[in-house]
């Protein structure tokens, strides 16, 4: 696996919205830049360490061995391997099964018992290397969001999972689709999104 610094290096300079990602593309008409993993709208939990990034919560069981369903998943089934490890609730465990269940979501058994709803989460530095415009969720969340007029629209707050393609939501109210139409550069290194004119306008 890269360590995460090289792999932000790499992926640090500004996108200009060419997604070589298919993902989604035929549920919409504009081509969505991904992130992964992006959360639900969970609850709060309790704060993970700052190198361990979520990357989904226990689900319901799945049969009589202790196995369960991952809520909230990675599209990244490496994430859940045989032998990975996975912190619980901020202690690490190993997936000692991995299968898929009904419609084709993970279902993994860990080495210690886990309880509903405990988040899972990766160190960043296992999470694996990302293509062409795409983000993991924890790289958007903090950047700044400005129109290509310049104006300040807000931070990006949090990045939530919707069929058609993910949404940045901002601490200023605005919801923004994470598409090419409206994300126009992504510049990690600058800690900034830069947004089509329009999305951000009153109706």
């Amino acid at each position: 696996m890269p360590a995460a610094s090289a792999s932000r290096s790499r992926r640090s300079r500004a996108r200009t919205g060419r997604s070589t990602s298919s993902t989604g593309s035929r549920r919409t008409r504009e081509r969505p830049l991904r992130s992964t993993p992006a959360p639900k709208r969970w609850p709060s939990s309790p704060a993970l360490d700052s190198d361990l990034v979520p990357v989904g919560r226990v689900g319901r069981p799945h049969g009589i061995d202790g196995a369960f369903f991952i809520e909230g998943p990675s599209d990244r089934s490496e994430l859940y391997a045989k032998g990975s490890e996975l912190y619980v609730g901020g202690t690490p465990a190993r997936v000692i099964v991995a299968r898929r269940g009904g419609g084709n979501r993970p279902v993994i058994k860990l080495d210690r018992p886990a309880e509903r709803g405990a988040v899972l989460a990766v160190p960043r530095t296992s999470l694996p290397e990302l293509g062409e415009d795409e983000y993991y969720a924890f790289q958007l969340v903090g950047l700044a969001v400005e129109d290509e007029g310049g104006r300040f629209l807000g931070r990006v707050e949090q990045v939530v999972d919707y069929p058609a393609n993910d949404v940045l939501e901002l601490d200023s109210g605005l919801s923004l689709p994470l598409v090419e139409a409206c994300v126009r550069t992504v510049d990690l290194e600058g800690r900034r999104i830069v947004v089509a004119p329009g999305f951000a306008d009153p109706e």
